[in-house]
């Protein structure tokens, strides 16, 4: 048996975890929609309602004051007050559904991925990362309540897979950040930086790396491609057979760290990852005989989890 069933009482605290963090998420979505706040702004004899954002250094005019602006000022800061304060009780709920996942063990995710997934949403780029390989099977045992052999897991690397076919929209989301792929993992880990020799990856001073991976050029994709103007940036690297992962369909779960905290793991759809895994074990070129033994196992796990439906999707 390559997998365990998890404890009844750490599968609920779980299923209740992740309600609260899934709705956590979501009305944070809808407070950074009414960021900044609205007021009334005198100009000789009219009144002017104005909206304050932040980060910009003129306010937005929404009209001289009137009965319809009157109500978009209520509405708004009613709205704001309502979330505002659903945000504050959720944050708490929050905490505290991290703390009984420590308590109970509810995870195991490495701290450092939660932190570069957290980071990537933050900075707004989750969308243009797919985490493939090993550390996909974090997702798919929460998402299937259960723990996989230890030794299928161990490794010391995430792999990121960078979608090309968004090039635009991420070139455009860079420019907003005005920083380098390398900054934004610094946010994770101070320690962070370009491996010598390998341009497409991150290491850190405890020996963990970050991986880029993107697919052959296909469709005027640009090549060589560096995520940014920094000279000492990353540098995605052309993975074999990768433009099927990134055409692949996905799957999102939630995922919890040893020391209780979560985040979204974007990953392939579980079959994919079992026909790549297969075809490394069996065709990769170059293939060290340790890691197709891995990757076999991981394969036969994941196929397992879908042929008992503990993983549906």
């Amino acid at each position: 048996m390559n997998f365990l069933p998890l404890p009844d009482n750490t599968v609920r605290q779980v299923i209740d975890a992740l309600t609260v963090f899934a709705e956590h998420g979501r009305v944070s979505v809808e407070a950074s929609k009414l960021r900044g706040s609205m007021s009334w702004k005198r100009e000789g004899a009219y009144e002017y309602l104005v909206k304050n954002v932040p980060g910009r250094r003129t306010q937005e005019r929404l009209g001289a004051r009137s009965e319809a602006t009157e109500k978009v000022f209520q509405d708004y800061t009613a709205r704001k007050a309502a979330i505002d304060a659903r945000l504050a009780s959720l944050a708490s709920a929050l905490d505290e559904a991290e703390r009984m996942n420590r308590a109970l063990k509810a995870g195991r995710t490495p701290n450092l991925v939660i932190t570069l997934l957290k980071v990537l949403d933050e900075a707004g780029l989750s969308a243009h990362f797919t985490v493939v390989g090993t550390h996909a099977l974090y997702a798919y045992e929460t998402a299937a309540n259960v723990r996989v052999t230890p030794g299928a897991l161990a490794t010391q690397d995430v792999d990121l897979l960078w979608d090309a076919r968004r090039r635009v929209q991420f070139m455009t989301d860079m420019e907003r950040l005005d920083s380098s792929m390398l900054k934004v993992l610094k946010r994770a880990d101070a320690s962070f930086e370009r491996k010598p020799g390998q341009n497409e990856t991150a290491i850190n001073a405890r020996g963990f790396e970050v991986d880029f991976l993107r697919r052959q050029p296909v469709d005027g994709d640009p090549h060589p491609f560096r995520f940014s103007g920094d000279e000492d940036d990353l540098w995605p690297v052309q993975a074999e057979r990768a433009a099927v992962l990134t055409s692949a369909p996905r799957f999102e779960h939630a995922v919890i760290s040893v020391t209780g905290r979560m985040a979204t793991m974007r990953t392939v759809a579980p079959q994919v990852f079992v026909d790549f895994k297969r075809w490394m074990a069996e065709a990769a070129p170059q293939r060290d005989a340790a890691k197709r033994r891995r990757d076999r196992l991981q394969a036969d796990i994941v196929q397992a989890l879908l042929d008992q439906q503990l993983l549906v999707t």
